[in-house]
């Protein structure tokens, strides 16, 4: 689907070898480069980022300091461990509403499974990774039989983990708060693996940035070198089409939202071992802070088109945003309006960029 043509390689037949049609044809390589370069999802996030950074760096005088640019990391991993596996589902064409609050529900599974099983704290993570899979699979399988947009699908399954979340949490903890598991068996190896920091030349750096950069160097890999990644932007450029030439689409729609199910419980896992108890009702709402940074980072509503380097790059973008305005002494409120405009002004440029690249092409 994505392969070029063997005769997109080759000189145009009957062409002149000569030095003026060689000239001509190093020509339009230049300009074909440059083109490629203009179209790629992620340029104007790239452009963003700098600018942000630059802002940042003149009227908050702590931001360039190494803890400071750390605590910057880590603000950005905790949203672009979401921010790329959404942003490789919205590119095929999909969206999940239920993202923010699946996080907590891993992390409360995890948990509550472990305590009330008294079982070591691995036994735990290992059922909350099955049961958020489940809940990724029951969102694709939803989706393919039903035809129901994912909006729809997934602002449901939002309701109903809200629900659950605390329902559950007052059912067998009698609280909204899950019980300490800070003393049972196996949490601190958990711990090393999902919430642990390293020192680097005296800053701490937390281990999600790790997690954030293999989830980008993976993503990237299925999306550029796999044939996987070809039928993700099928699917989102035309389904019907991509069927006709044998495209599983709903296997490969099933399968984006289990990778969004996987991250989740990545950060579930994170977010408790980070803290050893969890409140049954954070995680509502960030699932637009997940949506919002790949739609920055060059992903299309439409499906189709983006990246998974371009959702990181929205993630840094707003991971800068958030400790800048407070580096700078803002007020905080003034985060909000930041993400709306960004989400306004990335969504404009990209459709700018987009067309462009139709009309040069």
């Amino acid at each position: 689907m994505s392969e070029t043509p063997a005769s997109a390689a080759q000189p145009a037949e009957g062409g002149n070898p000569g030095g003026t049609q060689g000239k001509k044809d190093e020509r339009l390589l230049h300009r074909s480069l440059a083109r490629r370069l203009m179209s790629r999802p992620e340029l104007g996030s790239i452009v963003g980022a700098a600018a942000v950074f630059v802002f940042f760096s003149v009227i908050a005088e702590p931001f360039l300091r190494a803890s400071s640019l750390s605590t910057v990391l880590y603000a950005s991993s905790t949203i672009g461990i979401m921010a790329v596996p959404v942003a490789l589902l919205m590119i095929g064409g999909e969206f999940d509403l239920s993202a923010g609050v699946m996080v907590v529900s891993s992390a409360l599974v995890s948990s509550m499974f472990s305590y009330q099983m008294t079982a070591n704290t691995w036994v735990g993570v290992g059922v909350s990774l099955l049961v958020t899979l489940a809940i990724g699979v029951f969102n694709g399988v939803l989706l393919t039989r039903t035809r129901l947009p994912s909006f729809v699908i997934t602002l449901g399954t939002f309701f109903m983990l809200t629900g659950l979340n605390l329902g559950f949490t007052k059912l067998i903890s009698g609280t909204v708060s899950t019980k300490s598991i800070a003393d049972m068996e196996g949490f601190e190896s958990a711990r090393a693996v999902f919430a642990s920091h390293l020192s680097v030349g005296g800053v701490d750096i937390q281990i999600t940035i790790l997690w954030w950069i293999g989830l980008v160097a993976l993503a990237t890999w299925i999306l550029l070198r796999t044939r996987v990644g070809n039928w993700i932007f099928a699917v989102g450029g035309n389904a019907d089409a991509a069927r006709a030439v044998g495209v599983p689409v709903n296997k490969t729609k099933i399968g984006l939202y289990m990778g969004v199910a996987f991250a989740a419980w990545i950060s579930g896992q994170h977010l408790l071992f980070s803290y050893d108890a969890i409140q049954s009702g954070d995680g509502v709402g960030n699932e637009f802070l997940y949506i919002i940074a790949a739609a920055v980072g060059g992903c299309l509503m439409t499906g189709g088109f983006g990246s998974a380097i371009g959702a990181a790059v929205g993630a840094f973008i707003f991971g800068m945003a958030s400790k800048g305005i407070v580096y700078a002494q803002w007020n905080p409120d003034w985060y909000k309006f930041f993400l709306g405009a960004m989400l306004l002004l990335a969504t404009l440029l990209n459709a700018w960029v987009r067309k462009r690249a139709e009309d040069k092409g």
